[in-house]
């Protein structure tokens, strides 16, 4: 079997059986596993995408579930807009939801600013929503397609707040 066919295969596994861990630092400490989860899912590892997995992984971590569980639901709101709706993508690598397994959802929202994604225990009734934070979209808003990995990268390197900032209730 091929290295890419093996990579693959431990990927999958991986997403598969999960891990719901101790978080061990704000910013995503396994580069390479976090931008290959991502690029699985929605075909590239740009800034939007990565901050979705950044916000899944720190959902998950704080409502005590393993990815790929059934007690988690992700409604993701945002208008249809690429850079927006990236963002459910990184959510899904991250968490393992998937409109397959009707624990992932896209709702439309009117405006960029409306853009949030909330996270549920179906179990505890516990959820948490987190939007791009303001510093966040400012910086990454416009970025250039050839600059994308770069971007995603430096995601993983930020500081959640410089990533993400919860919801009031």
């Amino acid at each position: 079997m091929s290295t890419r066919r093996h990579l693959l295969l431990a990927v999958m596994l991986g997403l598969t059986l999960g891990c719901a861990g101790a978080r061990p630092s704000e910013a995503t400490s396994d580069e390479p596993e976090a931008l290959t989860r991502v690029a699985l899912v929605h075909g590239g590892a740009g800034p939007w995408a990565v901050a979705g997995y950044r916000m899944g992984d720190f959902a998950l971590h704080q409502l005590g579930l393993p990815r790929g569980s059934f007690k988690l639901e992700v409604i993701h709101h945002s208008p249809a807009q690429v850079q927006y709706t990236c963002v459910a993508d990184g959510a899904a690598a991250a968490t393992g939801a998937s409109l397959g397994k009707l624990n992932l959802s896209l709702v439309a929202a009117p405006a960029p600013e409306d853009t949030a994604t909330t996270f549920r225990n179906r179990d505890t009734g516990q959820s948490l929503t987190l939007r791009p934070s303001a510093s966040f979209v400012q910086r990454f808003r416009d970025v250039p397609r050839e600059k994308l990995g770069e971007a995603g990268r430096a995601v993983l390197t930020l500081p959640d707040a410089d990533v993400f900032e919860p919801v009031a209730p």
